[in-house]
């Protein structure tokens, strides 16, 4: 059982939680209204005598989550947060959890390990006891490497178009990686490259998905082999959606299907408006929830996924497309592997996302439904809740063992 289907209920103030079965749930923090969920820190027992403890740094609203709510899906992190301490917990550890923004926790024990995203593992590290492990979580490409390829699409947007952009997607520096013993990546080869630098022990670790979709058995490959969809959350230049809509403007007899927060970056709509509302080959639905069926019936209607983002850890958008049995037609930096199967983008330049979109077009349909069918196998056997909790034990498992804790 998980941690989060474990809480049997929430109570306001100061009154501790209430877990079943193996946890207990003490508040370390003022718990009232009037303090932001990042301010919280949670501690969390396994059911025999922990064997030390652990202080884990990362999303940690759904360990307050209300009786009846589910686990949000709008993210994968919600519920890998949940998994990682779940981890620990099985190992026997005691884990307390803090926010990856909590600047104001000071820790008062010794622990046997420390894991953290970004930003608090440069500020604590020094704080904590000599022994303790010290593991960077990466669910991005290197700050530096991800911040220059904004800035980088960006310029070349302001080049080709003559308008310039807000940055949306620029993370602040941080040096996790140079205070960490190691880290757990949440990506491919690609990703795994951004932090070689620091000459740290690297175990990757794959995303996993929030939802399993069936094998769309009735897809007319046929009627979709022109149409695509572009999938993301917010960072529409970082995630490459005006390469898109560049491209397929001079390719009229394609479609595209635009699902993603385009309606919140008033500076990019203003600067795509023609294409997003008045082109005859774009659909623009924004905001689209990938749990329900509105969404199924959308990547049925389409034959591949076109995503050329310029920095991920490892896209969930695109693992949830694969899912769907889309092709995917990715940049390199989406930190996903589709060989054998999609097609990777090495420039992302204008002519090579159109070459891509008219190759996978033109092949017959027992291919495109054979690809597709490949899509779908590689999702299910790679990035599930399942896969993801397994190998993050499984890499922890190997950490703990070769640092003897």
């Amino acid at each position: 059982m998980s941690v989060a289907t474990r809480l049997r209920r929430y109570v306001h103030g100061h009154q501790p939680f209430i877990f079943l079965n193996r946890l207990r749930y003490c508040v370390l923090e003022s718990l009232s209204d009037a303090d932001p969920v990042h301010r919280r820190v949670v501690s969390l027992r396994p059911a025999r005598p922990a064997r030390g403890d652990v202080l884990f740094s990362y999303i940690n609203n759904p360990f307050f989550l209300r009786p009846g709510e589910s686990v949000p899906t709008t993210h994968t992190h919600y519920w890998e947060s949940l998994q990682i301490a779940q981890t620990f917990l099985d190992l026997g550890y005691g884990v307390d959890v803090i926010s990856w923004r909590n600047t104001w926790f000071q820790p008062e024990k010794k622990y046997r390990a420390f894991v953290d995203v970004r930003y608090n593992m440069q500020r604590l590290a020094p704080l904590l006891n000599r022994d303790c492990l010290r593991i960077m979580h990466a669910e991005t490409a290197h700050c530096l490497f991800h911040n220059a390829a904004e800035a980088r699409r960006l310029l070349e947007l302001q080049r080709r178009k003559g308008v310039t952009l807000r940055a949306r997607r620029l993370m602040e520096p941080n040096w996790a990686i140079e205070h960490a013993d190691c880290a757990t990546i949440l990506g491919n080869g690609f990703t795994m490259g951004t932090y070689r630098y620091a000459n740290k022990p690297l175990y990757p670790v794959p995303i996993s998905a929030p939802v399993l979709y069936p094998w769309p058995e009735s897809k007319d490959f046929e009627a979709s082999r022109r149409r695509f969809l572009w999938l993301s959350s917010g960072g529409m230049v970082h995630k490459g959606l005006d390469l898109v809509l560049d491209a397929f403007a001079d390719m009229p007899g394609y479609e595209v299907v635009i699902c993603g927060p385009v309606d919140r970056e008033t500076d990019f709509v203003a600067a795509y408006r023609g294409q997003l509302c008045q082109s005859s080959n774009v659909r623009t639905l924004n905001w689209v929830d990938v749990t329900g069926p509105s969404f199924i019936e959308i990547m049925n209607s389409c034959v591949g996924l076109i995503y050329p983002s310029c920095s991920e850890g490892q896209s969930g958008a695109v693992v949830t497309c694969l899912h769907g049995g889309l092709i995917p037609i990715v940049s390199y930096e989406s930190g996903v592997d589709v060989d054998g199967f999609g097609i990777v983008l090495e420039s992302c330049s204008l002519e090579e996302i159109k070459d891509a979109v008219q190759r996978v077009a033109s092949l017959p349909v027992h291919e495109l439904q054979g690809r597709a069918r490949s899509a779908w196998e590689h999702a299910r056997a790679h990035h599930t809740r399942e896969r993801f909790a397994e190998e993050y034990r499984k890499a922890v498992s190997r950490i703990l063992s070769e640092r003897r804790q």
